[in-house]
């Protein structure tokens, strides 16, 4: 007779243990499906010297990048000319950011008669175009994790 040996399992009991088992592991192995959403860190420099309000798009593809059609936006105050916010929880693909600083208050992108901006703008990658704007593939680049990335404003 030994002190510290256990009963046998019941059979029944064994099998529980074994599904709750599994279904643990299956748990498990799903986790790294939820942990590759990537955050985007950026930092906008060159704005007005005065307070501004920045705005920030950002597409995940070329047909939304043409047609204006963000997947998200962001509005964030510019204080000495910088800025920072985050997407947080992006799916890994291709994006491209669009931005401006609203240095009147009135919520939109100023334009002279020409429709070239009266207001500083800016693209990821500092992307620049030839009198539009820069094209998706000029200002995209690639999320599969955390990414910080810069934009100068012009």
């Amino acid at each position: 007779m030994h002190l510290f040996k256990l009963p046998p399992r019941p059979a029944a009991r064994t099998l529980r243990t074994a599904a709750a088992l599994a279904f643990f592991a299956c748990l498990v192995g799903l986790a790294p499906l939820h942990a590759r959403a990537a955050d985007l860190s950026l930092s906008v420099a060159d704005g007005p010297p005065a307070e501004a309000t920045l705005y920030v798009a950002l597409y995940n593809d070329a047909a939304g990048y043409a047609a204006s059609k963000p997947v998200a936006s962001q509005t964030a105050p510019m204080q000495g000319g910088k800025a920072r916010l985050v997407f947080a929880g992006l799916a890994p693909g291709r994006y491209a950011l669009r931005a401006f600083a609203d240095e009147n208050g009135n919520g939109k992108l100023d334009t002279n008669l020409l429709g070239m901006p009266t207001e500083r703008y800016g693209f990821s990658n500092d992307a620049k175009g030839n009198r539009a704007a820069p094209d998706f593939e000029a200002a995209a680049f690639g999320v599969d994790a955390d990414v910080q990335t810069l934009i100068h404003l012009h």
